[in-house]
């Protein structure tokens, strides 16, 4: 499940079954926000659909609404969160580390991307918790904050990083990617058809949908 937008005016929400890759729910919304992933999956269940797992974005305070059902965190996404604070060159050893290490998610366990993260904090904590200060007011602040954002993430979400392998039976899906294809399909669609209402534009994206449910 996961949501796109188009504009500043309104966000699609869709939850996509990995096997069929048919669209189950859709939803149009105004933001992104876990109340509404939970009224998604309540609608799904009193459907009788299964909803055996949970593939999405890694949104804060996503994954406790969803206690007896496994949730995995998309592992691109989190590939995304860590490039937005280091971006694709990071200058420093630390910084340079730490990418490499997030882009090598999809090839390892959690175990070994745990280990390696330990020996990472190890190797750069000194580093990390370098303080800068401001001589006139005597304030200090931790000086690679972008850095201790990323190291945070991965440490925080590695719980959910490797669902999909702790579930192998289930075949869980690590990304989000087919749903990221639906949206790019859309889109490019739409774009050809450029200048339509708002309302078209939403019985356009309806019928496209539509197209994409199970019969």
């Amino acid at each position: 499940m996961d949501t796109t937008y188009f504009g500043r005016k309104f966000g699609l929400m869709v939850f996509m079954d990995n096997t069929t890759k048919a669209v189950l729910y859709y939803a149009i919304v105004s933001h992104e926000t876990n109340s509404a992933y939970k009224q998604g999956i309540d609608h799904l269940a009193s459907l009788g659909v299964d909803v055996q797992s949970i593939t999405c974005d890694g949104r804060r305070g996503l994954r406790t609404l969803f206690t007896y059902t496994p949730c995995q965190m998309c592992q691109f996404h989190q590939v995304q969160i860590v490039t937005r604070y280091l971006t694709r060159r990071p200058k420093n050893i630390a910084s340079i580390e730490l990418r490499r290490l997030t882009l090598d998610l999809t090839q390892l366990n959690k175990a070994d991307f745990i280990e390696h993260l330990d020996y990472w904090l190890l190797t750069h904590e000194d580093y990390l918790n370098e303080r800068s200060t401001n001589e006139d007011t005597g304030r200090s602040w931790y000086t690679h904050k972008r850095l201790r954002s990323a190291y945070r993430s991965l440490r925080t979400n590695s719980d959910w990083l490797f669902t999909y392998q702790e579930y192998g039976h289930l075949d869980i899906p690590n990304t989000t990617n087919s749903l990221e294809g639906l949206f790019s399909e859309l889109k490019r669609q739409l774009h050809s058809h450029h200048g339509l209402s708002e309302q078209r534009k939403l019985r356009f994206i309806k019928d496209f949908l539509g197209s994409k449910s199970l019969k």
